[in-house]
């Protein structure tokens, strides 16, 4: 079975992923979602730069427009990443606005449209990320239809935010929330398409919760508790990837920090990667001063490594004990 750490917007950028890595070998990494016109007009340096550590690492497009679509899955192939994802699940405003994220829902045709031109366009995998439906849609009804549609496309990976989306009401955070999790439909879909390749997303709190979920599944995604919570994803190698033994936290943090040198060499703030490593030691004695280093003093011009340092001496004896 497939695991993977979800796309999150202003969470999931470079060093977030090289970060995660550092737990997990297994783990498939996705990009925070990069609109298609971003991609074609941006600074592709700064929002496409990867390291060749985070393979096996998949791009997110977001967009409506087959053309743009497969321009930019091609520079996404061109750079190297493994696969191309659409995002039809993101339920802001902003992203309505663009008529791209889970409005498209409502046109599964032009979704597989896009799927189509963006196949053509690459060698590497094209998958959908999507949710149940959206507002009043059915999903016994759209959750089917939009899969049909979208598979005569030739997609075959389909990762399910198992929830529906209110596009009128609530926010992207409430729309993470509140619609109900249905992870039954998720199955009777895999059971429906069983060529097809059916991945599971959507509140699940720990590894383990995912392998029990999506038993019968191809693949099962984690986000938000990854990324608040990032020491679980020490146990993903041994729950999906067969290894003898957990990657504990001081062990992610000195694989984490050769590339934390090498960042700093390139001129990136220590803020940047630091700022993704909050959540680790949570509950621990002297996480809090942790959290409270790593926040301030990594802020400061020049900081460096040794702030890191610091922050782990607040935390040293809780490592101690725990190994």
């Amino acid at each position: 079975m497939i695991f993977a750490v979800a796309p999150m917007m202003d969470w999931t950028d470079r060093h977030c992923r090289a970060f995660h890595r550092a737990f997990s070998a297994h783990a498939v990494l996705y990009t925070e979602m990069v609109t298609a016109d971003a991609v074609l007009h941006g600074d592709r340096g700064k929002l496409l730069g990867f390291s060749s550590g985070e393979h096996p690492v998949v791009l997110q497009l977001g967009g409506s427009e087959p053309d743009k679509l497969a321009a930019a899955a091609r520079i996404g192939a061109a750079l190297g990443y493994d696969a191309i994802n659409l995002n039809v699940g993101c339920p802001s405003d902003r992203v309505q606005s663009g008529r791209f994220g889970a409005c498209l829902m409502r046109e599964p045709a032009l979704v597989a449209d896009c799927v189509a031109a963006m196949r053509a366009a690459v060698s590497i995998p094209v998958t959908v990320k999507h949710r149940l439906g959206v507002d009043e849609q059915d999903p016994d009804e759209t959750l089917f239809g939009f899969v049909e549609t979208v598979a005569l496309s030739g997609c075959n990976t389909f990762i399910v935010h198992a929830r529906k989306a209110w596009l009128k009401g609530l926010s992207p955070k409430d729309n993470r929330e509140i619609p109900p999790l249905d992870y039954a439909i998720v199955h009777r879909l895999k059971a429906a398409r069983p060529d097809l390749s059916i991945h599971l997303n959507g509140g699940l709190e720990t590894p383990e919760d995912a392998l029990e979920a999506a038993q019968g599944l191809d693949g099962v995604m984690l986000g938000r508790a990854a990324y608040h919570t990032p020491e679980i994803l020490g146990r993903v190698d041994r729950l999906f990837g067969g290894a003898q033994a957990d990657v504990d936290a001081g062990t992610a943090l000195e694989r984490y920090r050769p590339y934390m040198a090498e960042r700093l060499e390139d001129g990136a703030p220590l803020i940047a990667m630091t700022r993704h490593m909050l959540g680790l030691f949570a509950g621990r004695p002297g996480a809090r001063s942790f959290r409270r280093i790593l926040s301030e003093e990594a802020r400061a011009p020049g900081a460096g490594l040794e702030v890191l340092d610091r922050a782990v001496a607040a935390v040293r004896p809780a490592l101690a004990d725990a190994a």
